[in-house]
């Protein structure tokens, strides 16, 4: 069956999320460690991915660990450079497919103020035709119900989405609803697959 859109995941298929190789390079490895065992820095932000502001998020994390606080705010104040850098293939793939006149949205667990952000220092973040971003709907993958908003928003039948995330659970809820769908794992496995629907040539997926 024809895919109608392709829809990315943006963290770790389109830019890196790894803040802890941020935080290795700032602070060196030890000190990292012993930071991220002591403030509960992914459990908090999941917040922001919620719908609260990333700001407001760091800012209240980092008046509860004081001993932190210029680590905490990092996260915040040097944000550009926690969610990155980006991964050129995949970017190169969602530029292709833009190319051909495929449409393409970003399904992705990212917050309402911090996405801006990362849109003017990485422009290709402004290529979607549709965003669907958990924090301006408060929906968060894996829930059902953020997928579902996608199908009634786009008006797309399941089977015909094609959607690629990094994580396993985000890919089985999608599947579930029937859409089609690639566990990325590198960006050449998605080009693979991108050239298997025909939607890309080889030379295009390069």
């Amino acid at each position: 069956m024809t895919i109608e859109a392709v829809i990315f995941d943006i963290g770790n298929v389109l830019i890196e999320w790894q803040p802890e190789t941020f935080y290795d390079r700032v602070i060196g490895h030890a000190r990292r460690k012993a930071f991220f065992d002591e403030v509960p820095l992914h459990e908090e932000h999941q917040k922001v991915d919620e719908g609260e502001s990333l700001k407001d998020v760091m800012y209240s994390l980092a008046n509860a660990h004081p001993k932190w606080r210029d680590e905490i705010l990092m996260w915040h104040d040097n944000w550009d450079d926690l969610a990155a850098p980006a991964i050129p293939h995949s970017v190169r793939l969602l530029e292709a497919l833009v190319r051909k006149e495929v449409p393409v949205f970003t399904l992705t667990n990212f917050g309402h103020d911090n996405f801006p952000r990362s849109q003017n220092a990485f422009p290709f973040l402004k290529l979607f035709d549709r965003e669907y971003v958990s924090g301006r709907l408060k929906l968060i993958k894996p829930d059902p119900a953020i997928y579902a908003h996608v199908e009634t928003d786009c008006g797309i039948p399941p089977q015909r989405l094609l959607f690629a995330d990094d994580r396993a659970e985000n890919v089985a809820a999608a599947s579930d609803r029937g859409w089609k769908t690639h566990l990325f794992d590198g960006p050449q496995g998605w080009a693979a697959r991108l050239v298997a629907e025909g939607l890309l040539s080889e030379e295009d997926a390069r």
